[in-house]
């Protein structure tokens, strides 16, 4: 797919993924449109770009927020993409966890870009060629002590991807799903970023993850897992998931050594 002309909306504009992508995509020569309900963060991606793009300050979570996203994409003209990048992460054992956290995750991380695929198609469908793009993790094919409804919301993601890019096949408005594994950015609290140097696990920049998102749509891929071995234990999980089991439970203990107490 060119992206050269495109009029893409970016949610989550603001986190470090949010902020590399859009200057990537300034530089496909790209026409933005960018939200986040954070008003000096979102400022200040605007301001590490070359042009001026279009800013809606604004809570994808809530009916409000969603309605202003999409009254700034029709005075646009419509859009061309719709990249659903916005998220939340909140690493604890579930037990433990607060009802509204739970139900924050859920409505920021599945509900919001589900239901924005819903009020944005009408205007991608009028495009000759559009796409939808949803971020969602490797946490969302395997099943993470620490992050159960973090896990659960990507994984619902990932399903209705899947889904809406067979539903869809016979338009011209292509839907793909893209798995990062742990990034470097402010969403890792002090905690997951010391959980991660225990397990040894390997994260990547927020630069190198914006370029797969971009070289994915090129590519018209319709699902891209990231980072090895990441990616290879998502086909083991799927085949034999007894096998990450045991893996995992045997660092179980590791694991809630930096959960909340």
């Amino acid at each position: 797919m060119q992206l050269a002309n495109k009029c893409i909306l970016v949610t989550g504009a603001s986190g470090g993924i949010g902020s590399a992508l859009c200057r990537q995509l300034e530089q496909q020569n790209v026409s933005l449109i960018m939200s986040c309900f954070r008003v000096n963060q979102l400022k200040s991606t605007q301001l590490s770009l070359e042009k001026p793009h279009t800013t809606v300050i604004a809570d994808v979570s809530t009916v409000e927020g969603r309605q202003q996203i999409v009254t700034a994409c029709a005075q646009k003209g419509g859009i061309d993409g719709l990249i659903n990048l916005a998220g939340i992460m909140d690493f604890s054992l579930f037990e433990k966890q607060d009802v509204s956290i739970i139900e924050k995750n859920l409505a920021v991380n599945t509900i919001a870009p589900i239901l924005l695929c819903h009020e944005l198609l009408p205007q991608l469908l009028l495009k000759p060629e559009a796409f939808i793009l949803n971020v969602g993790s490797i946490f969302g094919s395997i099943g993470h002590p620490g992050f159960s409804v973090y896990c659960a919301s990507k994984a619902a993601l990932k399903t209705f991807s899947e889904a809406l890019s067979r539903e869809l096949a016979d338009t011209a408005v292509s839907v793909s799903y893209i798995a990062p594994r742990a990034t470097s950015t402010a969403l890792n609290t002090d905690r997951v970023n010391a959980l991660n140097a225990a397990l040894g696990n390997k994260s990547d920049s927020p630069d190198y993850v914006a370029r797969q998102i971009i070289r994915s749509l090129r590519k018209d891929e319709r699902q891209r897992f990231l980072g090895w071995p990441e990616k290879l234990f998502v086909k083991i999980n799927a085949l034999c998931p007894s096998i990450v089991h045991g893996a995992l439970v045997k660092k179980l203990q590791t694991i809630k050594q930096f959960t909340n107490p």
